[in-house]
Order: structure tokens, then C-alpha cells, then sequence
């Protein structure tokens, strides 16, 4: 019987996906926070920006999800890589986390790995 196990979103940073990464798999399980750019009703296709970088986030699977642009969004899905070296994300799960402070959580995001090279010897369990 084929496992239908649910991989958990690691957390990366928009600046984290890019092809020398290793996070930057076809399939990798990934959870992305940013702004919300850009939102097609018709394609379901938000674009989320962190700083200078940007990822596509098809977000057919989710409902009840509101979409505002300039709101800060989170989500957790799989990495589609195009043939032209595009990321898209296909969202699992959405959030709004307006009131978010980016800053910090990219801190609290580098004092993670930080530990957890420092303490596990399988940082991905």
C-alpha cells in the first residue's frame, strides 16, 4: 500500500528559493510567507513578495479564503518547478497574517536553523 503521508511545510524565505537551493525541489514540501502583490480570480494565481523576490502561488485548492492585495499571506503546498525554471506553489493551505512582523520572523527563522545545526543531527525530522 502507497504511502499518502502529508509532508510538513518547511519554512523558507522567498530569498531561499532560488535553482542553487535546496529547497528549490520538484515537490518540496515548503511554507512561504510574503505580501500579496497580485491576485487573478480567473487563473487562481497570487504573486507574494519579501523584499526584491517574488513566487507564484496557485491557490485553486483553497476556499474561504479572502485574497487583498498589499496583505500578508502564508501558505503551505508543494513546489512545482516549470520547464523554464518558474516556481509555482500549489497551496495546500492559506492565511492571512496581517500584523506579522516580517522582520522578526525572519530572525526567529535564522535563530531556528541555527539550532537546529547546532543541536539535531537530522535537522529535517
Amino acid at each position: 500500500m502507497a504511502s499518502s503521508e502529508i509532508k510538513s511545510g518547511a519554512l523558507v524565505t522567498l530569498q531561499d528559493l532560488h535553482p542553487s537551493s535546496s529547497y528549490f525541489k520538484q515537490g518540496a514540501s515548503l511554507r512561504v510567507t510574503g505580501k500579496l502583490q497580485d491576485y487573478s480570480v480567473e487563473t487562481a494565481i497570487a504573486t507574494i513578495v519579501d523584499g526584491s523576490e517574488r513566487l507564484k502561488i496557485n491557490t485553486q485548492h483553497l476556499r474561504e479564503l479572502s485574497f487583498r492585495v498589499g496583505s500578508v499571506y502564508q501558505f503551505i503546498g508543494e513546489l512545482l518547478i516549470q520547464p523554464d525554471n518558474e516556481a509555482v506553489l500549489q497551496a495546500r493551505v492559506g492565511r492571512n497574517v496581517d500584523g506579522i512582523d516580517l522582520n522578526l520572523y525572519h530572525q526567529s527563522l535564522q535563530l531556528l536553523r541555527q539550532f537546529q545545526v547546532n543541536h539535531l543531527k537530522n535537522p529535517a525530522v
